[in-house]
């Protein structure tokens, strides 16, 4: 639960869990750091309350998954890469991504570049990879890379280094580009799901940072997984709010912590080496040891650690669980 279940009552935004986003990772391609890769997981296969699977449609046909991309320090999209998908009448899914620069980058990706379209979507183990150009994509099923015993935070942070995502799956869009198509700078990255209904375009979730808008965010959830990091610094008193609770943070501490929080992007230099919080976000940072840390304002580790169904190469994330 990275980002996993950030809806209300550790549920899935707006109900539907293929709209929930789980983790955003950004890293120099191994072996090649002219290259980088982002990857986007969404739609966790469970509920963190239910031993019933979520559903087997991997994307919501029609809604956009996004990731965008500030080049200039403003916390204001400057590019974007938009992702939507389409279902035939045999139940398989195919991506259409589009790529937006300059102003548009900050509005809805519905209408940019086509850079891909007709890309399958993965289902089974096999990792079906479409390239355009210099950009490699994959989507479709993944073994979920999160590691965290939920459970054990759930007994009052007794944790016992049981993963509760060991064996769980998420829907991954991943991405390799040459990372000069980031500009030469470090840049903040994000990502949301944006689901398209009757009023029109809604952002259903968003985030960068693992774990802090699901546990940060207090009451202020549905303002926060609508809006956008470059309003984020209303959300400065709830974040410290909540850590003078979980952490004893004085006021003054928990405000300077909170700052350090947000905007809640990630941020990313493609020519240094890859590690969060401080560069980016590789499939092996443990997170939750950093997250839970500062959340508690002391030494925490769950005792678990990263999977060991990776992939040395793309889409670097392991097939799905049976």
């Amino acid at each position: 639960m990275s980002h996993h279940a950030s809806g209300p009552n550790f549920g899935f935004p707006r109900g539907d869990a293929r709209l929930d986003m789980t983790d955003l990772y950004a890293f120099p391609k191994p072996g090649d750091p002219a290259k980088s890769i982002i990857i986007l997981n969404v739609h966790p296969s469970f509920r963190l309350d239910s031993p019933e699977p979520t559903t087997k449609e991997p994307f919501a046909p029609g809604a956009l998954y996004e990731v965008k991309v500030d080049t200039d320090g403003d916390a204001v999209a400057d590019l974007a890469c938009s992702v939507q998908f389409a279902s035939s009448q045999d139940g398989k899914q195919t991506a259409t991504v589009r790529r937006i620069q300059g102003a548009r980058a900050a509005g809805i990706g519905d209408d940019g570049e086509v850079v891909v379209q007709g890309a399958p979507v993965s289902v089974g183990r096999e990792a079906l990879v479409t390239e355009a150009g210099a950009f490699r994509f994959f989507f479709g099923w993944r073994s979920d890379p999160f590691f965290f015993d939920a459970m054990g935070n759930f007994n009052h942070m007794q944790f016992t280094g049981d993963d509760f995502f060991a064996h769980k799956n998420v829907c991954g869009i991943v991405i390799e580009l040459p990372s000069s198509a980031l500009g030469s700078n470090e840049v903040g990255i994000w990502a949301r799901t944006v689901d398209k209904t009757g009023e029109g375009w809604t952002q259903a979730d968003r985030g960068a940072r693992p774990l802090q808008a699901v546990f940060l965010v207090g009451e202020e959830r549905e303002a926060y997984l609508s809006g956008e990091p470059a309003n984020d610094d209303r959300f400065i008193g709830v974040f410290a709010h909540e850590l003078e609770h979980t952490g004893g943070y004085t006021p003054q501490d928990a405000e300077a912590v909170a700052r350090k929080l947000l905007p809640d992007v990630l941020s990313y230099h493609p020519r240094e080496p890859a590690r969060f919080p401080h560069n980016g976000r590789t499939l092996t940072d443990d997170v939750v040891d950093l997250f839970f840390s500062i959340y508690a304002n002391r030494n925490v580790t769950d005792k678990v650690g990263p999977h060991r169904d990776l992939l040395p190469e793309f889409p670097y994330v392991g097939p799905p669980h049976d």
